[in-house]
């Protein structure tokens, strides 16, 4: 393992002992596979991924069980519109994290995770709320082309 994922893995440890959980085994080794991997996966990709890695398989529902400890306990993101999950970009960092947004690029598949200031989303809020509409969630994701595939011809 390389030094930040010991960190991350460490840090994840932690956050899980602070609200009385558990880092199982095989909990922390779905999050080794989204931490490896470049871009958000599927459930089912996991699955695969997981037996590659580790020579075990897992029940894809088993997966979906641990998917949801690692998004109650803010170590993986899901992305709803693509119905993919990635671990956090922030795990190992100590400072009050932000509400999520995702730029996701729509050539490559790539996956920027930023934070949007609490002012932003509260005006946000506020805006949405004056409609009579109720957000079930805060979290944003918006579509287009990375950097990377904007430098590569279409």
């Amino acid at each position: 393992m390389s030094v930040d994922i010991e960190q991350i893995i460490k840090k994840s440890r932690e956050v899980c002992a602070s609200a009385g959980t558990k880092l199982t085994h095989k909990r922390k080794n779905v999050l080794m596979v989204l931490l490896a991997s470049a871009t958000p996966l599927s459930a089912y990709e996991i699955v695969d991924r997981y037996k590659t890695q580790f020579q075990e398989s897992l029940p894809v529902m088993s997966v979906y069980r641990m998917l949801d400890f690692l998004i109650q306990e803010k170590l993986v993101h899901k992305l709803e519109t693509a119905g993919q999950y990635m671990s956090c970009a922030h795990i190992a960092c100590d400072h009050q994290h932000e509400t999520p947004q995702f730029l996701i690029c729509d050539r490559c598949g790539s996956v920027k995770e930023v934070g949007i200031k609490k002012r932003i989303i509260e005006e946000l809020e506020r805006s949405i709320q004056s409609t009579g509409f109720m957000l079930a969630q805060k979290q944003l994701e918006l579509h287009g082309v990375c950097e990377h595939c904007q430098s590569q011809p279409a």
